[in-house]
C-alpha cells in the first residue's frame, strides 16, 4: 500500500475507532464522587506544548498514529523509536523545549497567536509518583475542551467528548515503579454539527485544560460514590447509598456519621458493592439562603475515611409557587458564564468564581443560573456555602443534531455526568436540559427522552429547560409543547432589545402562558458599554440598558405565576459572534457589570428590584 492510502486508512480507522468509543471510552470506574477532596497530587502549573492544526502527530504517514500502533506508542512523544536501514528517524518535535502553558487554563488567552485558534494542541507534563502497594489511582482532569485523547507513559489511557465535565481514567499498574512518569493530551476544540454544543454558539470557544488536574490515590476497595440527601419533599428522613469500588466490595461496613447532627449509621453493602439507607433525621438545621447551614458528612469503610459539607433542604412546586422547604420562594438570580471578564479567559479557580458569586450576592440574588453548560465543582461548592440556588444546565444550544444517536448519547452522558458531580449540592434546586431550542418532532423526542433521564437519576430537584415562544404583535405565547414535561415555565424574552427599538413599547407585551406552573424568565436583557452615556433612546448607552431594566420589571410584574429570573447576564463576556467595532469589539455587553468591573446603571434598578422582593418574600 502507498502511503497516501496509508495514511488514508489510519484516518479512517481512528475515526470509526472515536465514533464506537463515545464520549468517555476507557473510562474505568464511575466518576469518583467528590474526587478533588480526596487524596490528590495537583498536576496544576506549566504544561508544555506542540501546536498541531494539521494533527500530525495524530495521523503522521512516517510512522503508526497513537491509535493504532501495537505499542501504544508512536507519534510525537516516542522520541526512542529506533531507525531502519529503509528509513532513519527523524524527529521534528521535541516536547520537553517546547513553549509552556498554565494548567488550569485556556489557551486562547495565554498566546497571542492562539486567540481564535480551533485545533489540535498537544500537552505533556512530568510528575513524580512512586505508586504504593495497596493503593489505586485515577487521573482525574476537571475540564478539557472539547475531545480529548489521553495517553500515560506513552500508552493510550482513552478518549472523551465534552468540554466541561471530568474526565477520568484508572492509572493503577500503569505508573512507573521507579516514579517517573509523564502525561501527554491531545486537546481539539474543534466544533461539530454532531457535537454538544454544536457549530454554533455565542460564547468563545476556550481550547484546553480548562480545570484542575490531579492523581487521585485510592485504597484496593474504596468509596467510589455516595449520596447524602432528604428525601423527596420530606425534611424529615435522610435517603441515600454508599458505593464502594473494588475485588472486596461485598460485604463490607462502612459508618455514616454527622456528628452535628447526632446522627449515626452503620451500612453494610450487598454483593454489588452498594449500601441503601433511609433513617430518620428530625432535628436537621435546612439550608436556605438565608440561612446556607452545612454539615460536616464523614464516610468511614476500613482504615478510609471521605469526608463533604452537604446542606439539607426540599424544594418541589404547588401551582405557580416555588416551594423551598415548604416556604414560598421568589427566585433573585442573575445569568452566569464561567469566565472571570477582568482576566482573559475562562476562570482559573475559586479566586474568580468567588468573585463572581459575590457579585451576584451584592446584586441582591438568592439564585444563579450557570449557563450554558456544566460549570466548576468549585462553584457549586461555593454556592453552597455563600447560600445562593443554581440552575445547572447542560450544552444542548440552539440547533443539535436531533437525529443523530451519538449526539443524544454524548448529551445525555454530559447529563448523567452533570448530575453524578452536583447530586449532594443543597444549592442545585434546578437541572437544565437545554437553551432554545427550535420546536419540530425530533427535538421533542430528544429533549424528553433528556428530562426523563434527569427524572430517573435526581427526582428530587425541579427540570427546566429555557422554552421557545410565539410572538405575534404584542401577544406572546408560551405553549412549546416541551413544557407539558418540566417544572418549570421558563423562556427568554428581548423585548426592547431584538424586540421592537421602542423601549415605550416593552410594557404593552402580554403573555399567554399555557402551562400553570411558576414561571421563571431565564433571559431577558440590552447591552450597553459602560461609560457611553446618552438618553433613554440612545442604543448602547448605560441609560438605555437602565430604562429597559426599569420597563421590563413593569411587564414582567403583570405574569401572575412570575417566581423568579435570570437576566441576561452578570458581566460583559466574550463572544466571537459580537464584532461591533465601537460598542463590541469581541464582547457580549449585556452584563451589569463592565469587562473593567465596573457597574452599570442597570445593575442598581435590578438591585433595587430585588431588594423590594427579599422584603414581600423573606421579610428583610
Amino acid at each position: 500500500m502507498n502511503k497516501p492510502a496509508l495514511l488514508q486508512l489510519f484516518a479512517i480507522l481512528s475515526l470509526m475507532a472515536g465514533i464506537l468509543a463515545g464520549p468517555s471510552a476507557l473510562a474505568q470506574t464511575s466518576l469518583i464522587q467528590n474526587a478533588p477532596a480526596r487524596r490528590v497530587l495537583s498536576l496544576n502549573g506549566s504544561w508544555n506544548y506542540i501546536l498541531d492544526p494539521y494533527e500530525t502527530g495524530f495521523y503522521d504517514y512516517r510512522r503508526m498514529p497513537f491509535d493504532q500502533s501495537p505499542s501504544g506508542k508512536g507519534g510525537y512523544y516516542d522520541n526512542q523509536k529506533p531507525s531502519t536501514a529503509q528509513e532513519p528517524e527523524l524527529i521534528e518535535y521535541d516536547f520537553d523545549h517546547s513553549a509552556a502553558l498554565q494548567v488550569p487554563g485556556d489557551w486562547n488567552s495565554q498566546d497571542a497567536k492562539l486567540l481564535y485558534y480551533e485545533g489540535t494542541i498537544w500537552f505533556k507534563k512530568n510528575f513524580k509518583l512512586k505508586p504504593a502497594a495497596g493503593k489505586r489511582y485515577f487521573l482525574y482532569f476537571g475540564a478539557i475542551n472539547y475531545e480529548a485523547h489521553i495517553y500515560l507513559n506513552g500508552k493510550k489511557l482513552g478518549m472523551h467528548q465534552g468540554g466541561f465535565t471530568p474526565v477520568q481514567f484508572e492509572v493503577t499498574g500503569k505508573l512507573n515503579p521507579s516514579g517517573d512518569n509523564f502525561v501527554v493530551v491531545k486537546a481539539d476544540n474543534t466544533r461539530h454539527p454532531e457535537a454538544v454544543p454544536t457549530i454554533n454558539t455565542d460564547w468563545w470557544n476556550y481550547g484546553g485544560i480548562t480545570r484542575d488536574v490531579f492523581i487521585a490515590e485510592a485504597p484496593e476497595t474504596f468509596i467510589v460514590d455516595y449520596k447524602v440527601q432528604l428525601a423527596k419533599n420530606d425534611p424529615t428522613r435522610l435517603t441515600g447509598y454508599v458505593q464502594l469500588d473494588g475485588a472486596g466490595k461485598s460485604g463490607q461496613l462502612v459508618a455514616l456519621n454527622i456528628a452535628e447532627a447526632g446522627l449515626r449509621q452503620s451500612l453494610k453493602t450487598d454483593a454489588d458493592g452498594r449500601a441503601t439507607f433511609s433513617i430518620p433525621a428530625r432535628k436537621l438545621q435546612l439550608w436556605s439562603p438565608q440561612s446556607p447551614k452545612l454539615y460536616a458528612v464523614t464516610l468511614t469503610n476500613g482504615s478510609e475515611t471521605v469526608q463533604d459539607k452537604i446542606g439539607f433542604r426540599t424544594i418541589q412546586t404547588k401551582g405557580q409557587d416555588i416551594l423551598l422547604n415548604g416556604k414560598s420562594l421568589f427566585l433573585r438570580g442573575i445569568s452566569i458564564h464561567d469566565e472571570n471578564p477582568l482576566i482573559p479567559g475562562r476562570a482559573r479557580g475559586e479566586g474568580d468564581l468567588r468573585m463572581l458569586l459575590t457579585w451576584a450576592k451584592e446584586l441582591g440574588c438568592n439564585y444563579v443560573r450557570l449557563a450554558h453548560y456544566p460549570h466548576n465543582e468549585i462553584m457549586l461548592k461555593l454556592a453552597d456555602e455563600m447560600g445562593l440556588l443554581v440552575w445547572a444546565e447542560v450544552p444542548v444550544y440552539w440547533t443539535i443534531a436531533w437525529q443523530n444517536p451519538a449526539t443524544y448519547q454524548n448529551a445525555e452522558t454530559q447529563l448523567s455526568d452533570l448530575i453524578s458531580m452536583g447530586k449532594n449540592r443543597a444549592s442545585i434546586v434546578v437541572w437544565s436540559v437545554g437553551n432554545e431550542t427550535p420546536p419540530g418532532e425530533a427535538r421533542l423526542k430528544f429533549m424528553t427522552s433528556l428530562v426523563r433521564k434527569a427524572r430517573a437519576l435526581d427526582d428530587t430537584r425541579l427540570i427546566a429547560a429555557a422554552l421557545e415562544l410565539h410572538r405575534d404583535g404584542s401577544q406572546v405565547t408560551v405553549d412549546d409543547a416541551l413544557g407539558a414535561e418540566l417544572d418549570l415555565t421558563s423562556f427568554n424574552e428581548y423585548a426592547g432589545w431584538y424586540w421592537s427599538d421602542k423601549l415605550s413599547d416593552v410594557p404593552n407585551y402580554t403573555f399567554d402562558i399555557k402551562y400553570n406552573k411558576p414561571v421563571v424568565i431565564s433571559e431577558f436583557g440590552g447591552d450597553a458599554l459602560a461609560g457611553y452615556h446618552g438618553d433613554a433612546n440612545t442604543r448602547w448607552s448605560e441609560e438605555y440598558q437602565e430604562a429597559l431594566y426599569q420597563n421590563q420589571l413593569l411587564m414582567l410584574s403583570k405574569i401572575a405565576g412570575l417566581r423568579g429570573m435570570t437576566p441576561w447576564i452578570l458581566a460583559d463576556f466574550r463572544a466571537t459572534r459580537r464584532q461591533h467595532p465601537v460598542y463590541q469589539n469581541g464582547f457580549n455587553r449585556k452584563g451589569l457589570i463592565s469587562s473593567t468591573g465596573v457597574k452599570k446603571k442597570a445593575f442598581y434598578v435590578l438591585q433595587d428590584y430585588y431588594h423590594r422582593m427579599a422584603q414581600k418574600y423573606d421579610g428583610k
